[in-house]
């Protein structure tokens, strides 16, 4: 088999996993892009190697051990990832990362509590929260 049919399924896949990573909101979504992204990186290390092997005549197949070490990297990160996705979850009620982003930012403007004026026009709602939880 020639290099370049692993290589251009290497390169879709990889597209496909840029593309996921920059249009979806959602976290989890997110993280499968990424599992996507890094696979076709162990497709590249696999096709690589073995085509270099033919060639050199080198028996080491140091693609496939980086190929190895990159899933249990993967694993690791998948892991940790969905975990705190979602704890951010249960604290937030939500995963959309657009979303999060803004209530970081402190512009979120939709919630339950959100009164522009406070309660007697004077007072900001921050102030007002404060004093509910002191």
């Amino acid at each position: 088999m020639h290099l370049v049919y692993p290589a251009v399924l290497a390169a879709l896949l990889f597209c496909t996993g840029l593309y996921g990573v920059l249009a979806r909101r959602n976290a989890i979504l997110v993280l499968m892009s990424v599992e996507l992204m890094l696979n076709a990186v162990n497709l590249n290390l696999v096709a690589f190697d073995v085509w270099l092997s033919r060639t050199a005549e080198d028996k080491l197949h140091s693609g496939q051990a980086l190929t190895l070490f990159t899933i249990a990297i993967a694993a690791a990160e998948i892991g940790i990832g969905l975990a705190i996705v979602l704890a951010v979850y249960r604290a937030r009620g939500t995963s959309d990362i657009d979303k999060l982003r803004d209530t970081a930012e402190g512009h979120e403007t939709d919630g339950p509590d959100s009164d522009p004026a406070g309660s007697d026009g004077n007072e900001p709602p921050a102030a007002e929260k404060a004093e509910a939880t002191a």
